[in-house]
């Protein structure tokens, strides 16, 4: 993949999701230009992860911006006097929104993200949010990523003069078994992601979290393991 094609802005956690969203990105003929956030977040061996991806796939560039959320809290990944919730088993979530929740976290990841694709002369920005086999985490859905499109519309100089963005959400409707699918026919390694919200200092996952929980199911169902567990 050389980078004559257009420019894209790809928001990339170091986690599952976000590498599936990176290599659909490319496979699009995308030029992708990745952004991360060190934002608060307790486990911030995430962007160690996030840095390798961005390298395995060759990006324009990858950038890290440095902003604190955990300063305002009301979060467990921010904040460790919050617990981070455990279950056995993927069936065990609940359908309450879970405090792993960042408050207004996608809303300000998308606004560093629609700024620099403003930059960037880029026209798409993509996001691996997901509404199904989720934490349900109400800055996931369709209807927010359109609100928020409407507004990043309204709010740029780009958009005003007719240079409209686009918000990608390639896997607002894929089961977590769908996404892994795809992403290992685009050659992802998903060895070197980290989706845990409670790993230890060295990257291993916790195996009972929301987000092991649905990667694990996710892989179960695809009938292979988790290659991050092999490591």
């Amino acid at each position: 993949m050389t980078f004559d094609s257009k420019p894209a802005v790809v928001l990339l956690s170091g986690g599952l999701d976000s590498a599936t969203c990176l290599a659909i990105c490319k496979e699009q003929g995308f030029s992708p230009y990745a952004i991360s956030f060190r934002y608060g977040q307790r486990h911030s061996i995430e962007l160690e992860r996030a840095e390798t991806i961005a390298k395995k796939a060759n990006v324009a560039k990858h950038v890290v911006i440095n902003i604190d959320l955990g300063a305002i809290g009301g979060s467990a990944l921010t904040d460790s006097d919050l617990p981070v919730p455990k279950h056995e088993l993927a069936s065990d979530i609940g359908t309450d929104i879970p405090l792993t929740y960042v408050p207004a976290r996608n809303t300000v990841f998308l606004s560093y993200a629609l700024g620099w694709a403003e930059v960037l002369g880029a026209s798409d920005i993509f996001i691996g949010v997901n509404a199904l086999d989720y934490s349900g985490y109400p800055d996931c859905r369709p209807e927010y990523i359109a609100a928020f499109e409407t507004m990043a519309n309204l709010a740029t100089k780009a958009g005003v003069e007719g240079r409209p963005v686009k918000i990608h959400t390639p896997l607002i409707h894929l089961a977590k078994s769908e996404i892994i699918r795809i992403g290992l026919s685009l050659g992802v390694d998903y060895s070197v992601t980290l989706s845990c919200y409670d790993p230890s200092a060295t990257g291993v996952a916790c195996g009972h979290c929301d987000s092991c929980l649905l990667r694990l199911r996710g892989f179960a169902q695809n009938g292979i393991a988790d290659p991050s567990i092999l490591n």
